[in-house]
């Protein structure tokens, strides 16, 4: 954030899924340099991957409904439409809900720490950059719809 309460630019120019790429892949190395020593949290492969295959068909949903509007994926893009209908009555931000349990599931799958740090990572710098800047370009584009949206329904869950 900048001393405006802006989110900064500079984060902005990098797409969110490709953080949640880098930061997986910085999970990994992470993950293989740590010694054999090293303790792992409890795992558990099926809970993992029905956490991802959940956040996965969420981000698809999110997506498809984006397509439809042909309003624009990226969050720098030009808004062309509020959606507040389906899986947006409960989550404002499905996309980046969807990439978090991806990545949470990839931890649960595997129990390495590096995972969670990676998860935790990427929906504090969404939260925090991400979700501000997207909010606060909605405010200015649809005023009063954007604010009754935001009060009825949660960012996250």
């Amino acid at each position: 954030m900048t001393r405006s309460g802006h989110a900064c630019p500079r984060m902005l120019k990098y797409k969110p899924p490709r953080i949640a790429v880098g930061l997986l892949l910085a999970a990994i190395i992470v993950q293989r340099m740590l010694p054999a020593s090293w303790p792992s949290l409890p795992s558990s492969a099926t809970g993992g991957v029905i956490i991802a295959t959940l956040g996965f068909a969420i981000m698809l949903r999110a997506w498809w409904l984006f397509r439809q509007r042909g309003t624009a994926v990226c969050p720098t893009g030009r808004t062309s439409s509020l959606i507040t209908s389906d899986i947006y009555r409960m989550t404002r931000n499905p996309m980046y809900l969807g990439i978090v349990l991806i990545l949470t599931g990839i931890a649960i799958g595997t129990g390495g720490p590096g995972y969670y740090v990676a998860s935790l990572s990427f929906f504090l710098v969404i939260d925090s950059v991400f979700c501000t800047f997207e909010e606060q370009k909605l405010t200015r584009t649809y005023a009063q719809a954007f604010t009754r949206y935001k009060n009825d329904v949660r960012r996250w869950l």
